[in-house]
């Protein structure tokens, strides 16, 4: 951080002394003799105001937002409109006031002022370009020395210049670029920053014969976005990859213009959703920056990819809960939360313990509290019901209660799709803490009162216990895959879009839901779904996943069907049937409905009830609270329709919750 204040601090006095030197050399250059000293005489007045305003315009145009060595032209843009701006603003002066007021004459005139402009994008831009240019030189020498690795690179113009880019920065290393193919027909035969465009992907089979026949073997094929887009075909891409024996990468990054630009190993899941929602990045980042930002379960998939979208969003502090210690350890040492701007720090606690909860957040005093901790395997729950309510229930409202204590703005509580008409316990133990957190929210007061609100998803491919490396790990063992039922749908989402739309429902509850009020209920929306598209039958996931690690399924992988397991049902609801939904002008991905709960005594008297029930260990009494918390509930003994199960391989895992 304060090296960061050290160099905007650098930036700044460079533009006054460069809007100095302007005003200096347009009147050596324009004016001469007593012209000239008249002028340099009035300097010591004319200097300090307006310096002043240029650094007010400059910080205006976020002259200041950008590093030299990244910039580009909409930078040169934000020049060009900050000089014209103090060139304006002394022409009026100079007309107005000076030549009529001060000294009967044009201080500076017109022809003077278009020089001083001229001058000044010069001395703004001209060392902005010049640094640039020389990282860059800097950077090509480094890039040539280190780049062992001859690669194509896959994918449309525009991404490919991206990723080019941050090969030459040095964000990308040891890559060796020797040719692009592109989707785009129009594309071949062009060049893009000296790579050449060597033809579509249908030639990938020919380009590598060829550059191979050239004393260039392809080592390495890498995939911008667009060549993972479905009109690009990449299941056939990752198909005929296989097949040449090539590793195939895909390009990531955490940063805007692939300036963090990162490469991961191409994995099948990648290839399984629908396109991703756009996320409004600029919205995100006016959210969390210079936020406090305190995620509990920090060390999971979800809360890790958090704790790193919060840091690239511009948070300034992140306090990671974990309970887990190699998970704690983990997070801490990702690159990048170690590379990050903002200072991360770490806590071993458990959010059962309700004395170290408010401890820990009245301490650190944070602007929001992501809640991602919680027990969420299906079956383990069913069996160990007692500490899916310790932690799932009561270590929920221990961070509830801790957040509303330590005055931030919100509560983000990370639920399920399962707890709309729950039938297992994952399922009923998130409802009640979504009702709970909604009680708590409506309670609340003040001009600038805490938030609660809750995000359901559905399925995150790779977290942890998800469909998708159990059916990978089957497909690489020779198989059955199991499958549980053969008619059974979920939603699916990747880390980073659950996580990136989680902080885009954030940013409405402590946004524009503070304002909107329902005339006869005067209630904001406190729920917020994420759309997932159309749910995804897990057989056919099963089908397509064989399929692309190169088999046929039936034939090379058998997919065994076991019988649904207790808590499963064959389909997943987004919405209660009694909460009333709120519509999200401007904002694409989410979903929203208004809050469906009791009154703040009768949940009061469940949850001793569920305390007592957890301390003698009564199921029943447990379940009784939850039948008269949640009615929905009562129903969860009715059959799933199974079809034949076959015993045959390791029990069928659920895809993850959360």
């Amino acid at each position: 951080m304060q090296q960061r204040i050290l160099k905007t601090a650098v930036m700044v006095v460079h533009d006054l002394v460069a809007t100095a030197a302007a005003v200096i050399l347009t009147f050596v250059f324009r004016f001469q003799g007593d012209q000239l000293a008249e002028r340099m005489h009035a300097l010591p007045w004319l200097l300090p105001p307006l310096l002043a305003f240029a650094g007010i315009v400059y910080g205006w145009f976020k002259l200041y937002r950008t590093k030299w060595r990244f910039a580009s032209l909409p930078d040169l843009a934000g020049i060009v409109r900050a000089a014209s701006v103090l060139a304006l603003t002394l022409l009026v002066l100079d007309y107005v006031l000076v030549s009529e007021n001060l000294y009967g004459f044009y201080f500076f005139g017109k022809i003077a002022i278009i020089l001083y402009w001229m001058l000044q994008v010069f001395l703004l831009g001209g060392p902005r370009l010049a640094f640039r240019y020389l990282k860059y030189a800097r950077s090509r020498q480094t890039q040539a020395r280190g780049a062992t690795t001859p690669t194509l690179l896959l994918g449309r113009g525009a991404d490919i210049e991206t990723v080019l880019r941050a090969i030459e920065s040095g964000s990308v290393r040891r890559l060796s670029p020797k040719g692009i193919l592109s989707p785009r027909a129009d594309e071949a035969g062009q060049m893009m920053r000296g790579v050449p465009v060597l033809g579509g992907f249908k030639d990938l089979e020919r380009v590598i014969a060829d550059l191979a026949n050239r004393g260039m073997p392809v080592r390495r094929l890498v995939a911008t976005p667009s060549a993972l887009a479905p009109e690009a075909e990449p299941d056939d891409l990752i198909a005929r990859a296989r097949r040449l024996g090539l590793p195939l990468a895909r390009v990531t990054s955490l940063g805007e213009g692939m300036r963090d630009a990162e490469l991961a190993p191409l994995e099948i899941e990648d290839l399984l959703l629908r396109p991703t929602v756009a996320i409004d990045r600029p919205r995100l980042e006016k959210f969390l920056s210079g936020a406090r930002v305190v995620v509990t379960g920090g060390g999971g998939s979800i809360g890790s990819e958090i704790c790193a979208r919060a840091v690239a969003f511009g948070a300034s502090a992140v306090l990671v809960i974990e309970n887990s210690e190699p998970a704690l350890h983990g997070i801490l040492n990702h690159p990048p939360i170690l590379n990050a701007d903002a200072v991360v720090t770490g806590a071993l606690a458990d959010i059962r313990d309700r004395e170290r909860m408010h401890a820990l957040l009245a301490e650190f005093k944070p602007t929001y509290v992501f809640h991602a901790a919680a027990l969420k395997q299906v079956p383990y729950l069913e069996r160990d019901w007692v500490e899916g309510i310790k932690t799932n229930v009561f270590g929920s409202i221990n961070v509830a209660d801790a957040t509303v204590a330590a005055g931030a703005r919100a509560l983000v509580m990370i639920s399920t799709d399962k707890a709309i008409e729950p039938v297992s316990q994952l399922g009923v133990t998130k409802r009640f803490a979504e009702m709970v957190a909604q009680a708590l929210d409506a309670e609340q007061a003040g001009p600038e009162p805490t938030r609660l609100i809750a995000v359901r998803f559905g399925n995150v491919l790779g977290s942890a216990g998800s469909v998708v490396p159990v059916f990978k790990a089957q497909i690489a063992r020779g198989g059955p895959v199991t499958v549980t039922h053969a008619e059974m749908v979920r939603y699916f989402m990747t880390v980073r879009e659950a996580c990136d739309l989680v902080l885009t429902a954030a940013s409405h509850a402590d946004g524009e839901a503070r304002t909107i009020r329902d005339a006869a209920s005067d209630q904001r929306a406190a729920v917020y779904v994420l759309k997932m598209g159309q749910p995804v039958k897990i057989r056919e996931l099963a089908e397509r996943m064989i399929r692309l690690a190169g088999f046929e399924p039936g034939e090379d992988i058998e997919i065994a069907v076991t019988g649904a397991r207790p808590g499963e049902r064959l389909g997943e609801i987004l919405f209660a049937k009694e909460e009333p939904r709120v519509s999200l002008a401007g904002i694409d991905g989410v979903m929203a409905a208004k809050p469906v709960f009791a009154d703040r005594p009768v949940l009061e008297g469940w949850i001793l009830r569920l305390r007592a029930a957890v301390a003698s260990g009564d199921r029943k009494a447990a379940e009784t609270v939850f039948e008269e918390a949640i009615p929905d509930f009562r129903l969860r003994d009715r059959k799933i329709p199974n079809a034949d199960p076959e015993p045959i391989g390791p029990p069928a895992m659920e895809a993850s919750a959360l």
